[in-house]
């Protein structure tokens, strides 16, 4: 009898779970970016990355990129990676640990939409 109560709340556990799963892989499906929300959302990211040939010197001198005209997926990827810290370097990671999913797909669409083409934009 005991092992039908362990068995029984066991598969509801289970059960349990993969719904949770499943919702969390389907709220992160759905969020879809958009340039025009992250444009007012560029401001975290415009006093460094705006910058040509700006270096930054902490931890360790570093190159820091243009972002303009990369890809939307890969931005939000490497903010989310910053925010887990699996990418190292603590200004990107404080200012991505403020950021929601939807914050890092819309700074992901907004700079995505940036390209060599787009009129002279500071805030690319």
């Amino acid at each position: 009898m005991i092992s039908m109560k362990k068995h029984l709340i066991l598969s509801q556990l289970t059960l349990c779970a993969g719904l949770a799963f499943a919702g969390f892989a389907a709220q992160a499906q759905d969020v879809k970016g958009s340039a025009q929300a992250g444009q007012g959302k560029v401001w975290l990211c415009i006093g460094c990355h705006s910058i040509p040939d700006y270096r930054a010197d902490y931890p360790l001198v570093y190159k820091v990129p243009m972002l303009g005209g990369q890809n939307a997926a890969y931005i939000a990827s490497a903010l989310s990676a910053y925010k887990k810290g699996e990418r190292k370097h603590p200004t990107m990671r404080s200012i991505a640990a403020s950021l929601s999913d939807q914050d890092m797909a819309d700074l992901g669409e907004y700079y995505a939409a940036q390209t060599a083409s787009s009129p002279n934009n500071p805030l690319k």
